[in-house]
């Protein structure tokens, strides 16, 4: 495949970011006040939990996971040493980030104070779920396309969360797109509307995209439209609601020369992605695979007492 522009290898986020958004997302379910599981006389006790696939997947999330479960821990005064001495750990033979899980299947086991287990364990599930759903449907898009094209995200995530929905799409395969409005001039209709025109806006944007250094990308209705950008010189062209015969169209006019990145979005589905493929396109974008996927469904089991 082409190297494409304007792209980003996002991992991980680092762990202060990573760390500040898990505290939000315990702070809002007042995970250190638990008082469903804070009174009961074996909560300090060591317990295993374990994670069940109620579905098949791919796992995507596995370190935030396992953050949750540590930063409880270390709120309640276990891994820094200032109260039972005792944190939580994650383990799973072969279930990392990006591995195939069946349902049935226990995908994660979780060691640590009971108390800790099940006052963490709605958050640390909540991640895991909504990851490894982008993570699975990103994979489905990437198996569709064979390898012929890019499976690029878009920024139509979850507030707040765009740095770990962007992780979960590079674990399905996928490659990230933009990360935010300042790493890429992208003149979509409504900036070809306010500007008069697709080279008004070029000539209106161009000075401040090479001062930047960044890509300058033009959405495109129709051949026509095509045609006139690519003259412009710009980087990519966003085929916007084409049909299969338009962008073959597009592709062959330019041949193999030198030419504009070409990235087919609007009405993408997975159904339609293997013929998309065979176009020449270099890129596909779906907003669907961060705003509108459904949770993967795991549970989480408290099984036999750890120690005595």
């Amino acid at each position: 495949m082409r190297k494409i522009l304007g792209t980003f290898d996002a991992g991980v986020p680092d762990a202060d970011l990573l760390d500040d958004l898990i505290r939000r997302a315990l702070d809002e379910d007042h995970a250190l006040d638990d008082r469903s599981t804070r009174p009961l006389r074996n909560a300090d006790r060591i317990w295993r939990g374990r994670v069940l696939a109620k579905e098949d997947g791919v796992l995507a999330g596995v370190p935030v996971f396992a953050r949750v479960f540590a930063m409880v821990a270390e709120s309640a005064g276990g891994a820094d040493g200032t109260g039972s001495g005792s944190g939580a750990e994650v383990s799973g033979t072969g279930s990392g980030d990006g591995t195939l899980c069946a349902a049935g299947d226990d995908v994660l086991d979780v060691v640590g104070p009971a108390g800790v287990l099940l006052s963490a364990e709605r958050t640390a599930l909540n991640f895991l779920q909504r990851l490894s759903a982008i993570a699975g449907a990103t994979r489905r898009v990437v198996d569709a396309a064979e390898g012929r094209l890019h499976v690029c995200d878009t920024r139509k995530t979850t507030p707040g969360l765009r740095a770990l929905e962007k992780y979960a799409v590079v674990v399905g395969g996928g490659t990230s797109h933009r990360w935010s409005l300042g790493d890429m001039v992208m003149l979509k209709e409504n900036h070809l509307e306010l500007a008069g025109g697709i080279a008004a806006a070029v000539e209106q944007v161009r000075a401040d995209a090479r001062s930047a250094r960044l890509p300058l990308t033009v959405e495109v209705k129709t051949y026509e439209e095509a045609v006139e950008a690519g003259r412009l010189g710009v980087d990519r062209l966003l085929l916007d609601n084409m049909t299969l015969e338009e962008m073959a169209h597009i592709v062959s006019h330019f041949g193999d020369r030198e030419r504009p990145e070409l990235e087919a979005s609007g009405n993408v589905t997975l159904v339609r992605v293997p013929g998309i493929a065979t176009t020449g396109v270099d890129l596909v974008s779906l907003g669907a695979l961060t705003h509108s996927v459904r949770a993967v469904d795991f549970s989480f089991l408290l099984g036999a007492q750890a120690e005595s």
